[in-house]
């Protein structure tokens, strides 16, 4: 019986296993809910090293499945394997094929960030910020550009058409609209607009990050970083820390609530309205900041006491401490 060459098994088996990684690649379902402008790019990055290396799953497990069968022990047979000392052509393509795909996955890489502005996020009006610096003789007003993932080559150059400053707390996120004024504890924006986030810290690095937008950002003390995104889906996703920040890093959580242009102006004028009427709004307080009446008096009413005996309460557990 005639041998069958090497080269047409492979090229058979690149037959089979090419579609297979491809339909997988494309379908696999993994990734959450496109959100953003900037999402399809970094689930086609991402779709073409989940394919390659279904792939290289399919050679590696496949070859080693065969090789069980091909080369198991018969009974009776007790004599020593075949001495084999290498193969010159299969190294040099093993290393080869490696090399190859990493190159193009980085040079792929660099042209995803790139279209995602990561080159040159502060080449726009708002890229450009005022950082205090402190010098021995005094303190100095300094200009610097903001990093982090700016807008695309297309709007670079270009104002974005809705600004908002965000802070990174222990443990919340604060959202500030220059343009108007409102504060508050969650992002809102239109869809469709570009947006541009100036990211701060006070306290410890924060990560800001929405999954469905995939767009991740530190926030980092004293050093501004920005973000530039544009919505293409209604919705209210998730704003999660990814960047260990603390003992209740787990619960600095927000959301992000993407409007259509008429809910959103909406919302502007009745937030506007509703912050011009009270007292400025406090969206997020440290509980260590509180003395133990204030941090119960919002529990008062489910607890059924009234405010003298929580009063009470407290100086008898002082005066027990002292003594």
């Amino acid at each position: 019986m005639q041998k069958v060459p090497v080269s047409l098994w492979t090229l058979l088996a690149g037959m089979i296993i090419s579609p297979i990684s491809i339909w997988i690649g494309q379908n696999h379902h993994l990734l959450p809910v496109q959100a953003s402008q900037q999402a399809p790019l970094v689930d086609g990055f991402f779709n073409i090293m989940f394919t390659i290396a279904i792939a290289l799953f399919l050679v590696v497990e496949g070859t080693i499945l065969i090789f069980l069968f091909i080369y198991r022990r018969r009974p009776g047979d007790n004599s020593d394997g075949t001495p084999v000392e290498g193969n010159l052509a299969l190294e040099i393509f093993w290393t080869a094929v490696p090399t190859v795909i990493v190159i193009v996955l980085g040079i792929y890489s660099v042209d995803v960030y790139n279209q995602m502005g990561g080159l040159e996020p502060g080449s726009h009006p708002h890229g450009h910020v005022a950082m205090a610096a402190s010098m021995n003789d005094g303190s100095q007003s300094l200009a610097a550009p903001n990093i982090g993932i700016g807008g695309s080559p297309q709007t670079q150059g270009k104002p974005a058409d809705l600004v908002v400053d965000v802070k990174g707390i222990q443990f919340a996120w604060l959202f500030n609209y220059p343009e108007t004024g409102i504060a508050a504890g969650e992002l809102h924006v239109p869809v469709g607009a570009d947006v541009q986030l100036n990211l701060s810290a006070d306290d410890v690095i924060h990560s800001f990050w929405v999954p469905q937008f995939r767009l991740k950002q530190d926030a980092i003390p004293g050093v501004p970083t920005e973000l530039r995104f544009v919505a293409t889906k209604p919705g209210t996703y998730p704003v999660v820390c990814a960047e260990l920040c603390g003992g209740y890093h787990g619960s600095m959580r927000t959301q992000v609530i993407v409007h259509s242009q008429e809910d959103f102006d909406s919302w502007l004028t009745e937030n506007q309205l509703a912050q011009k009427q009270g007292q400025p709004q406090i969206v997020a307080v440290n509980p260590a900041n509180l003395s133990t009446s204030d941090f119960l008096a919002p529990y008062i009413n489910d607890m059924r006491v009234s405010t003298e005996t929580v009063e009470s309460l407290v100086v008898r557990a002082k005066h027990s401490g002292d003594q």
